[in-house]
């Protein structure tokens, strides 16, 4: 068996795509056009690039885009009257805070802070506490997790009844990609670093949805035949030559590095039915999902 491979490139230009129409649509009724607002505090290399493609994402949808650069040494009283202008600005739709944050700064309380209306990251304690919650739905849903289901149904796999399995349970992507799954009627399994047997629980799972930050940690034999693997990871490793040594870089001298996911993915996808590549699978939805949730916020405060 060779898994259908699920193109997370393709199906992130469908919704962008869709987005933009939408917008259009919008804008020709003579409503505003959406805005979010990016906060970037400090210049974190992996930061600025992030905050630039979701810049660029906005500027081709048809969508306004503000940033916000401070300093990494803002004060946190600072940071939190950004937000608050922000907050009161009613040019600005969306708001996204780029994590991490500097040490010294408190992340929970400036997450708290955004307005749950322009909380397009999803982050709020109430939008994710709202996902925890039978019979209530979050405004927003935080884009990768998002990003996760929405490649799943596109795939055509059944979520309802499947015994899902989430590897890693932070707030951004674990935790919220298994309050997704259960909504969606899956019976579902967080793994994490204290979980026994890992292979033993990943062999039951339907859809395994990996996002613990260990480079190809999952191996092919622990995947039951005809799953469905999500990869959430991005990691750096060497690229080696034919005797398993560093091939270096002509221009820098340095080991080359490749990106690749949590999951062997040449080992996976000879067992699975269905996989995500990395790059490729979910990283380009991440920032499709974030247009959805901006245009969103547009329609929302609209009303």
């Amino acid at each position: 068996m060779t898994a259908q491979i699920i193109d997370g490139t393709a199906i992130a230009l469908k919704v962008r795509n869709e987005v933009k129409e939408k917008v259009a649509a919008r804008i020709a009724a003579g409503k505003s056009q959406p805005a979010l607002a990016t906060v970037l505090v400090g210049e974190r290399v992996d930061s600025v690039a992030y905050v630039s493609m979701k810049q660029k994402a906005c500027a081709e949808l048809g969508m306004t885009s503000y940033h916000k650069p401070v300093p990494a040494d803002i004060s946190q009283e600072d940071l939190e009257n950004l937000i608050k202008e922000l907050n009161a600005d009613p040019k600005v739709n969306g708001i996204l805070v780029q994590l991490p944050l500097p040490s010294h700064l408190d992340e929970e309380r400036v997450l708290q802070l955004i307005n749950i209306e322009k909380d397009v990251d999803g982050f709020s304690p109430i939008n994710l506490g709202r996902l925890a919650q039978k019979g209530r739905e979050p405004l927003f849903v935080p884009c990768t997790p998002y990003g996760c289901i929405y490649l799943l149904k596109e795939a055509g796999v059944t979520i309802k009844g499947a015994n899902a399995v989430v590897l890693g349970r932070s707030n951004i992507v674990g935790m919220p990609a298994a309050l997704l799954l259960v909504k969606e009627d899956a019976t579902v399994t967080i793994v994490h670093s204290r979980t026994k047997d890992i292979p033993a629980v990943l062999k039951n799972a339907d859809i395994i949805i990996a996002a613990i930050g260990r480079a190809q940690m999952v191996r092919g034999d622990w995947i039951k035949p005809g799953a469905a693997v999500i990869d959430v990871g991005i990691n750096g490793i060497p690229v080696l030559d034919d005797k398993g040594n560093p091939v270096l870089s002509e221009k820098t001298g340095k080991p080359k590095q490749k990106l690749v996911g949590d999951v062997n993915y040449d080992e996976a996808k000879e067992v699975a039915g269905f996989i995500t590549p990395v790059p490729g699978g979910v990283g380009p939805m991440t920032i499709a999902m974030l247009m959805v949730n901006t245009l969103r916020a547009a329609e929302i405060q609209d009303q």
